[in-house]
């Protein structure tokens, strides 16, 4: 099913919802039970994992400091730019996207798209030279701000996409497509109440009316609160006392070009890196998005899928972060499609945007350009197509979690190794 407006199609997944109301998988409501793929990573995980915690704590005794990691944030308690950058620009920008797409009508599109296009990228390049510019950001906090900016960019993208394809339907009256369980219809959606909802609710992907649960659950609210702050403070101890030891261990070997103690200390790296990976997987699209939506009554929770059962690469990236692949599918691959473009170069073009983000979201915080995260997600592509090929069941599961669990402390001990260089030794 497809709509033509001024010899332009318009298919189907432009006028229909992509949200339902639904559970997230490890919700003991969802009845999902196949954690088949969990097995073979614990299979996996138990050969390297033996025994390390414990010899860490042991050489080097409790490093664990809560307070410590206040430091990471901010270099002065009282200034706070990283804050003042998020709470500022992000309410103005959302005021300047609202603006031009609520006097369509008034003024011409040409003049709303040049307003909007102006506005978004302002959101990506603002921030950044912000970050680069100011000494009183550190990266962890430059870091946080830019992902934030990076959220807001997808979700005024999709916002301004949305009110489009309404007016063009609304243009064409074209009411027979419209969905039949519609309460809210374009140009009602133009109110600040709405837009800001979008804002704070946990997707990237507009719609003019949300699934939305009946009710607050006030036991499931506390439950993932609990695991919010329990997690949180897992993740900070297990880096302080397991990571930031390995990691300093390692900086000689890189400095001497020793490659078999390089290996060692990535393979050493591996597994609590890997392991604290896992953790924030579930405290940030488990715990931490479902605390949001219930919040809200945002009723689909389908955060994720069973990832941890992929046997092709592609799989994988289709099913981590649902929310972001939808939002890739909806704008981007789709509309790429529509326009007769190949399936393969929609994909690479998926890919390279996503790089492009990886290393913005690490090098500008850094403060420095070295790419490691750009190549790590384009070497995706021949990885995806090698398992693909040639791997197929448990082979390409293994493979899988293997390309994740060897793949990210690589990349790790790369910026580490030279952030350490340009910083330290460079100084001294």
């Amino acid at each position: 099913i497809s709509l033509v407006v001024s010899n332009t199609v318009y298919p189907y997944y432009c006028l229909f919802s992509c949200h339902v109301l639904q559970e997230s998988l490890l919700s003991s409501a969802s009845g999902y039970s196949n954690y088949r793929g969990i097995l073979n990573w614990c299979v996996v995980m138990l050969v390297v994992s033996i025994n390390i915690f414990f010899t860490s704590s042991d050489r080097y005794g409790i490093l664990v400091d809560p307070i410590q990691v206040v430091s990471l944030f901010l270099k002065d308690p009282y200034n706070w730019p990283a804050s003042c950058l998020i709470i500022e620009h992000c309410v103005n920008n959302v005021f300047f996207v609202f603006f031009p797409v609520a006097l369509q009508g008034t003024i011409s599109e040409t003049t709303g798209t040049f307003l909007y296009l102006v506005n978004l990228t302002t959101l990506l390049f603002f921030p950044s030279a912000t970050v680069l510019t100011l000494t009183s950001i550190t990266p962890v906090g430059g870091a946080f701000a830019l992902c934030v900016y990076t959220i807001l960019f997808m979700k005024l993208y999709s916002y301004k996409d949305v009110n489009m394809w309404c007016r063009e339907i609304r243009h064409t009256k074209a009411r027979t497509l419209t969905p039949v369980h519609t309460h809210v219809s374009y140009p009602g959606n133009l109110t600040h109440r709405d837009i800001y909802y979008f804002v704070f609710a946990p997707t990237l992907c507009y719609e003019l009316n949300f699934p939305r649960s009946p009710r607050i659950r006030k036991s499931f609210l506390l439950r993932r609160l609990f695991e919010m702050l329990f997690f949180i403070q897992l993740q900070i101890g297990l880096v302080q006392q397991w990571m930031v030891p390995t990691i300093q261990n390692s900086m000689k070997p890189f400095q001497d070009m020793d490659f078999s103690r390089m290996i060692e200390r990535m393979l050493k790296l591996a597994v609590p890196n890997h392991l604290i990976w896992l953790i924030f997987f579930y405290w940030f699209f488990h715990s931490s998005m479902n605390f949001v939506a219930e919040l809200m009554r945002f009723g689909d929770r389908e955060f994720y899928q069973d990832w941890w059962n992929s046997e092709t690469v592609t799989y994988f990236w289709s099913n981590w972060n649902i929310p972001v692949h939808k939002w890739c599918l909806r704008h981007f691959y789709k509309p790429l499609m529509g326009r007769g473009v190949n399936k393969w170069v929609a994909q690479t073009a998926i890919f390279l945007v996503s790089a492009f983000f990886h290393e913005y979201l690490v090098s500008v915080p850094l403060k420095m350009f070295r790419l490691w995260a750009f190549m790590g997600m384009m070497s995706q592509i021949p990885l995806a197509w090698f398992v693909g090929r040639f791997l197929r069941g448990n082979y390409g599961n293994a493979a899988v979690w293997i390309s994740l669990i060897i793949g990210q402390p690589i990349a790790v001990l790369m910026y580490v190794h030279d952030f350490y260089v340009l910083h330290y030794v460079s100084q001294s």
